[in-house]
This record gives structure tokens, C-alpha cells and sequence, in this order.
């Protein structure tokens, strides 16, 4: 598993989604306050709607900007906390296609 993963969101009928095909992920919507964080965090960048790359992980990477602190399980997800942004956003269960159990941070 690699310790820095890219992703790819995009706005797709309105939503902030992303597709994995090697997760088995097609459209995967970030909802329930990840989709206000990304509006926010990414507000710069030029055209963000057609997709961006994102680079997240549990471990420390050049060029990390964001911390994410892991609050609490619910309905099979996962909700974080940014206080850079004093934001709070839920990650549905598809984190764990891409860590063994939801890391205490996540750094973006």
C-alpha cells in the first residue's frame, strides 16, 4: 500500500466525486461537510471543478498543507477535523480501501 495517495475529484451534476478504478471506485461523492472543505481548501485553484489531483496520507509528505484529526466512527464512516480550516467533514467507508483502519491523521 503506498504511504501517499492521489486522487482526482471533480464536480459531476453538482457534487465534488472521484472514480479509482484500482479501489473499485466510480463517482464516489464526498458529502456530510468534505464537500464545504473542498470548496474551501481548494477555492485557488483555476477551474478546480474539472478535476485536480489531491495527495493524502497518514504520514508526513513534502508539501503537506492540511491536518485532518480523526474524531469519530459513524454509520460505517469516519469524521475529521481540520483546525486550520475549523472545519469538520465525514469520509464515507471507501478510506478503507485505502488504509487497514482509519488513521488518527490525515495530511493532505
Amino acid at each position: 500500500m503506498n504511504s501517499v495517495v492521489a486522487i482526482h475529484p471533480h464536480k459531476f451534476e453538482g457534487l465534488w466525486v472521484f472514480d479509482d478504478a484500482r479501489a473499485g471506485l466510480v463517482q464516489e461523492p464526498f458529502v456530510s461537510g468534505t464537500d464545504a472543505i473542498i470548496d474551501r481548501a481548494f477555492a485557488g485553484i483555476p477551474n478546480a471543478e474539472s478535476g485536480f489531483t489531491l495527495l493524502f496520507s497518514a504520514t508526513p509528505f513534502s508539501g503537506c498543507q492540511i491536518e485532518f484529526q480523526w474524531r469519530c466512527e459513524e454509520a460505517g464512516g469516519n469524521w475529521y477535523y481540520t483546525p486550520s480550516l475549523e472545519m469538520e467533514g465525514w469520509l464515507c467507508p471507501a478510506l478503507l480501501k485505502y488504509f487497514e483502519v482509519p488513521p488518527k491523521i490525515l495530511l493532505r
